[in-house]
Formats: C-alpha cells, sequence, structure tokens
C-alpha cells in the first residue's frame, strides 16, 4: 500500500509541476528574468530565449500541457486498478453489494476522490504558487521543463503537426502562443497588484488612466467653449499686449467675426519678447499660426498621432456641425494621464480678462 500511494503522489507531483511551470511561463516578467540573465544566473540565461521567442515558448507549453494530461490519465488509470479491487471488496463486506454493483460504486468513488485531490495538491495550489512567485517558479522549473521538452519532443511535434494541418483545413494559419489580456483583464490584473500592495494608490490611478486613455475623447479632454478665453483679430496689438501680461495662457485662440470662424492661435509670450527686444508687432497675423481642427468624438490616442504629425500643441475641438465646442491642448492631455498638475502661473489672480467668445452659434 506505501508504494502504491508513494505512485500516487509521484503523479500528482507530476502534474502539479506542469501546471505551475505553464502557469509561470505566461506570467513573469521578461524584464526581471533579462535582468537576472544579466546578473550571472545561468538559469536565467537560458530561460530568456524561450521566453522571448513566440515559437519555442508555444513548445513550452505543448510541453507542459501534454505533461499534465500524461499524468492525469496514468494517475486516473492506475488508482482505478490499484485501489479498485481493495475498495469493492470493502463495499461488499460492509454494504452486502453484489460484485458488479460494488466495483461501480468503488470507480466512481476512487475517480471523485483521486480527481479532487489532484484539484487541490495537483493544480489549484501550483497555480496559486506560480501567480504569486512567478520568477522563482520559472526558474525552479526549468530543468524539469527542459528534460521533458527532450522526452516529450517527438510526440509534442507530431500534436503540434497534427493541430496546423487541423487549422489550416479549417482556413485558419498557424499563431504561436502568446500570453494576451483583454484591457478590462488588464485593469482587473493592476487592480489585484495593488490590493496586493505591489501598487500605491497614485501608480493605481495612473496606471488606470493611461489604460483608458485610448477610450477618452476629446470632448472629455477638452476646455469647453464656455470656459474658453479668445481674442478678435481686429483687437488692437496693445490690448492684446495687455491682456497677455497677466495671462496665464501661452497660446490663445484668434477669430473672425464668431468663435465658430477661429483662423489661428497667436502665441502671447512670443509676442512679449518681440516687444521686449524691441520689435513691435504692428499686427496680429504676423504671428498668427495655423488652428488644427479635430472632431470632439477623436480619441486621446488619435488626438496624440494628429498633434504630433501637425508639430503643435493645442487644436480646435468641433462638433458635427463644424460649430467650436472647445479647445484641447497637450496640457489637457498629460492631465488626463497623470491627473492636475499645479503650476504656479495657474492661479486665479493670473486668468486673462479677455472678454469671452460668447458670440451665438448659427
Amino acid at each position: 500500500m506505501l508504494t502504491t500511494l508513494l505512485v500516487v503522489a509521484t503523479l500528482v507531483a507530476l502534474n502539479a509541476l506542469y501546471v505551475a511551470a505553464e502557469f509561470a511561463a505566461v506570467s513573469v516578467r521578461r524584464g526581471r528574468v533579462r535582468q537576472l540573465a544579466e546578473d550571472g544566473s545561468s538559469v536565467a540565461a537560458r530561460l530568456l530565449p524561450i521566453l522571448e521567442s513566440p515559437t519555442r515558448l508555444d513548445g513550452y507549453i505543448a510541453a507542459c500541457q501534454v505533461g499534465i494530461t500524461i499524468s492525469s490519465l496514468v494517475l486516473g488509470a492506475y488508482g482505478q486498478v490499484a485501489f479498485g479491487a481493495p475498495v469493492s471488496g470493502l463495499l461488499q463486506r460492509s454494504f452486502g453489494l453484489d460484485g458488479i454493483a460494488a466495483a461501480s460504486t468503488a470507480a466512481v468513488a476512487i475517480l471523485v476522490v483521486l480527481t479532487v485531490g489532484q484539484m487541490v495538491s495537483g493544480e489549484l495550489a501550483p497555480k496559486s504558487l506560480a501567480l504569486q512567485y512567478p520568477t522563482e517558479v520559472a526558474l525552479y522549473t526549468y530543468w524539469p521543463m527542459r528534460w521533458s521538452l527532450w522526452i516529450l519532443g517527438p510526440f509534442i511535434w507530431f500534436l503540434n503537426g497534427s493541430g496546423n494541418i487541423l487549422l489550416k483545413l479549417l482556413g485558419s494559419g498557424h499563431g504561436a502562443h502568446r500570453h494576451v489580456h483583454s484591457p478590462e483583464e488588464i485593469e482587473l490584473l493592476i487592480a489585484e497588484s495593488h490590493d496586493g500592495g505591489l501598487l500605491e494608490p497614485h501608480e493605481l490611478r495612473r496606471l488606470q488612466r493611461a489604460l483608458r486613455f485610448s477610450l477618452r475623447t476629446a470632448q472629455q479632454m477638452m476646455t469647453t467653449r464656455d470656459r474658453l478665453h479668445a481674442i478678435d483679430i481686429t483687437m488692437p496689438v496693445d490690448q492684446v499686449l495687455a491682456l497677455a501680461l497677466d495671462s496665464a495662457q501661452a497660446h490663445v485662440p484668434v477669430y473672425r467675426d464668431t468663435l465658430d470662424q477661429v483662423i489661428g492661435f497667436v502665441n502671447t509670450k512670443r509676442l512679449l519678447v518681440r516687444h521686449v527686444e524691441g520689435r513691435p508687432v504692428r499686427s496680429l497675423r504676423e504671428l498668427l499660426q495655423p488652428a488644427v481642427i479635430v472632431d470632439q468624438t477623436i480619441t486621446g490616442d488619435r488626438l496624440v498621432d494628429e498633434l504630433r504629425r501637425r508639430r503643435t500643441h493645442q487644436a480646435i475641438v468641433v462638433d458635427d456641425r463644424q460649430q467650436v465646442v472647445g479647445m484641447v491642448t497637450l496640457d489637457d492631455i498629460l492631465s488626463s494621464l497623470l491627473g492636475p498638475t499645479p503650476d504656479e502661473f495657474t492661479q486665479s489672480s493670473l486668468r486673462m480678462k479677455a472678454p469671452r467668445a460668447t458670440s451665438p452659434r448659427t
């Protein structure tokens, strides 16, 4: 009986090994393994090429899955052979069951006990351990997995080849194994890292903002029309200079007649520099920069690409009727990612005193 229990324990341990190796391989941080390899860890140096190669990682995971399947099948078959007769005899003596009923009941009982034991000791426990300590588990399981790859190599090659043929028949190409998460899953992992004490609250907020950035629109980040300061192209330069001295806004929209006819931006700092250097500006048109117009539904990532392509830090936001609804700047985008950033020039006393553009929409 002792030998039988040792065999069962060995098969459960093998299953646990393959489960831990699989979850550790797909959850370990490659940067951490690379750092250990650079620090002189020979195991990390051997493991890193596998993690960085989708094809080799696919074979590594396949070996884990084959090992799990084989150990589970062998455990079930061995358990029925080793425990079937004794348990069946016990049921006949204790409950007076006939041979067939006792054998059937014994088979079900053995299957349930082995399945529960394997799930707890051979799957759930090693999975939790691998997710909690992915680097350590990945390194400790490397050599057993390397031997498994050598032993199971032909079998894995046959199974992968058969799978590729089936994929081709179904009209789908072969895809190397990747550990891919949806945005919702990534946000859940971030929240779990925070709950586990690995992320500070401010780090959690920044990561969540970055993750949701591609879902935010210009309308959600912009300065709205009712809070937007702008100047008419006909305003005298002297008045603009006076306003610029009290302004914390570097780029001011310039419009003709109504705000819905924005014709560009004026850099108030450049205007002040020209005045200080004795090169006065006669007309705002000398410093007028073209205005970039974007739709209010444009997402944050596309907005950044557009600003980079047009080499500007601000854009006018319009609705589907091409009416101005606000202005978005690079500072607005950074605030969306990092949160509000205090600035010594953004006090209420330094706000531009120019009249807000309140012209009616047409």
